[in-house]
């Protein structure tokens, strides 16, 4: 059995981070048999981070790595798709990653009115004596990294100029279907609807999440993609399932 060791739910999500979404509808596509294992202490994985799952005594940590040992197993995540869909794919799929991905971040980390609502969602073990002074030296490290990436340094309104294009991009590609790539949902469709879901169901109002939220294509595409992914392929009475 795979056990995918996860952050919790949170924000109507069926896990706080985008990559644990990912990892648990790979593993619905997959058709693998697996459970799930929540936790809030990533510092317990070797690299300190979610998600992992764990075979046997094995963990595989990272969502592409995730993905790779599945594909091992046998998934086809693109299936039917030609060379070009597939390259087309790979560069939509690190267009979320590693820029969708960080203007969610500051949008949960950088936006003062979102903030503590995210401190009390991510941080529930630490005593609410001790949280706000161990998450706001937490807080200051992230927006540090994110100083550094480039992206912190710019305004809200910079941020959203930045974010556009990508947005258009996947908006034309919804032209051709259903889903990013044609009538069935793909590895691209895994990486990106969890990035666009995350910034939708983040708590209060920022301009990302509006311009998510009232933007009629994308989010029938967000639902469409949750409706076709987040189903359980197993049950096990010791561990909550993916919903």
């Amino acid at each position: 059995m795979i056990t995918l060791i996860t952050f919790a739910p949170a924000f109507g999500q069926i896990s706080a981070s985008p990559f644990c979404v990912k990892a648990a509808w790979m593993l619905n596509m997959s058709g693998l048999q697996w459970q799930r294992e929540d936790s809030m202490d990533p510092r317990k994985m070797p690299k300190q981070k979610l998600p992992v799952i764990r075979v046997g005594q094995t963990l595989v940590q990272d969502s592409d790595n995730i993905r790779a040992y599945l594909e091992q197993q046998g998934a086809d995540f693109d299936a039917g798709l030609n060379d070009m869909e597939k390259a087309t794919s790979r560069a939509f799929i690190r267009m979320a990653e590693e820029h969708l991905y960080f203007h969610c971040v500051l949008q949960r980390w950088g936006e003062d009115t979102v903030w503590p609502t995210i401190r009390d969602t991510y941080f529930t073990a630490i005593p609410s004596v001790l949280r706000g002074f161990v998450t706001n030296k937490l807080r200051r490290a992230c927006l540090q990294g994110m100083d550094r990436q480039g992206l912190g340094r710019l305004t809200p309104q910079e941020r959203m100029q930045r974010i556009e294009p990508d947005l258009q991009a996947i908006t034309t590609r919804l032209w051709h279907g259903r889903f990013l790539f044609g009538g069935q949902p793909t590895a691209a469709d895994a990486s990106v609807a969890p990035m666009l879901a995350g910034m939708r169901a983040t708590p209060g109002t920022t301009l990302l999440k509006t311009r998510i939220a009232e933007d009629e294509i994308l989010c029938r595409y967000i639902d469409r993609t949750e409706d076709a992914l987040s189903v359980p392929r197993t049950t096990a009475a010791s561990v909550s399932l993916c919903a």
